[in-house]
């Protein structure tokens, strides 16, 4: 090998040692669980207008099914799984990410904790949900929530809508402890299990038990749930939260890329 071959080929090696920064990347700490993580990179994606690759988000994906569990946590019944978060949320911005996502909805209840300790900024699942939930000519104000048991109990729904002052009046329709035991919670663990028909059934029967109870739509709270539960098959027309998210996530790196 020639000298001056020789010396491109260090160059070359030395600049793929160097991290490569993209504008509008989007960090997406995930694994809460694989499959919502891939539901969540598929709207991302159908969120994108793009007509070749280098139209598309970039984006980095930390997938860590191990992080403990969020409800059990949330309960006392569990480790707390903030110290794993915060560990991939600053893998993601040591790796050159501009923004976080976390398409886990009870994985927000640690949402500032994190926030604290990161110097990107994140989007919040929620916020993104109600601003859809409150789009001009939605006149739905009787709104069902599915969701885990810990994200229904905390409030993270309620209390953020209550305190966000350019949102609409919700009111909630909450499902009841038993609907909770027999078909929301069993219906989450069926999706995470890859059981996505009795999954669907148990969900299904959670949401019309919100549309008997005078719910006009339903806020899919849990990103399990719309992987099996949608527009399709839902009694009641759905806002996913899921969809939302990658909605404003595109949003964020479109517009970081145009700066």
């Amino acid at each position: 090998m020639s000298s001056t071959s020789r010396m491109n080929e260090q160059s070359a090696m030395a600049d793929s040692a160097r991290i490569i920064t993209y504008p509008g990347l989007v960090g997406v700490l995930g694994g809460m669980g694989p499959l919502a993580t891939v539901d969540f990179m598929q709207k991302m994606l159908e969120a994108t207008p793009a007509t070749r690759d280098q139209e598309h988000v970039p984006s980095l994906v930390s997938s860590i099914p191990q992080i403990p569990d969020r409800t059990q946590a949330f309960q006392g019944k569990g480790e707390s799984p903030l110290p794993a978060l915060l560990a991939c949320a600053k893998r993601l911005e040591a790796a050159g990410a501009g923004v976080i996502v976390i398409p886990c909805n009870t994985a927000h209840l640690w949402f500032d904790d994190i926030q604290a300790n990161v110097g990107i900024p994140m989007l919040h699942i929620v916020d993104a949900t109600l601003k859809e939930a409150s789009t001009p000519g939605n006149d739905v104000s009787r709104i069902g929530l599915l969701a885990t048991e810990a994200t229904v109990a905390s409030g993270l729904y309620v209390n953020r809508a209550s305190s966000a002052s350019n949102a609409k009046a919700i009111e909630w329709v909450l499902p009841t402890d038993i609907e909770t035991q027999e078909w929301v919670s069993p219906g989450i663990a069926a999706v995470k299990a890859g059981k996505l028909t009795e999954g669907r059934e148990l969900l299904t029967r959670a949401a019309q038990a919100l549309h008997q109870r005078g719910a006009r739509a339903v806020v899919l709270g849990c990103t399990e749930i719309p992987v099996v539960l949608n527009d399709q098959n839902s009694p009641i027309p759905t806002i996913d939260a899921t969809a939302a998210l990658a909605r404003s996530a595109v949003d964020w790196s479109r517009n970081a890329r145009s700066r």
